[in-house]
């Protein structure tokens, strides 16, 4: 680790510590030349994940979008951002777990809704009516449908 201050090569590890809930690692540095204090951090470099759209094109998976998309599917049901935010990290931690580096927006959607099945109804039918793009009441009926069909506790177990 270079040294900003005298741009020297060797420092020593004063105090190592985890930062952004364990993703990455802070390190307090001490240059062996001048004695200069610096922090460091150290993350893991992910590969960059693409996402293939409805139209075909093609566009950097941002983290940001899908939580805003939860935040609005979710307002007024009573669901904690932060519980929102932990489905958006265990959605981000599926797509860099795959092999390959597109995923379709669509296998993003059907990954939400896996989530929201157990969270709250009434936030799944407001993701899937966006998502599935409904276009009439009986597009709502039949998801309603499908979700009523479906036990409470299969639904849990999909979420955790």
């Amino acid at each position: 680790m270079q040294c900003p201050c005298c741009q020297h090569t060797d420092s020593r590890v004063l105090e190592s510590r985890s930062a952004d809930s364990g993703r990455s690692v802070r390190r307090r540095r001490e240059c062996l030349q001048c004695e200069f204090r610096f922090t460091t951090y150290e993350r893991v470099e992910t590969v960059p994940i693409t996402v293939v759209k409805r139209s075909g094109s093609r566009e950097a998976f941002n983290r940001s979008k899908l939580l805003h998309g939860l935040l609005r599917a979710c307002e007024k049901t009573g669901l904690e951002p932060a519980r929102l935010e932990g489905v958006v990290d265990e959605i981000e931690l599926q797509l860099q777990g795959r092999s390959g580096r597109e995923v379709a927006s669509s296998e993003i959607g059907e990954l939400v809704l896996q989530q929201l099945a157990g969270m709250s109804d009434v936030a799944y039918v407001r993701f899937a009516s966006v998502y599935r793009q409904f276009q009439s009441v009986a597009d709502f009926v039949a998801t309603l449908e499908g979700l009523s069909r479906q036990p409470l506790h299969k639904r849990l177990a999909a979420v955790g």
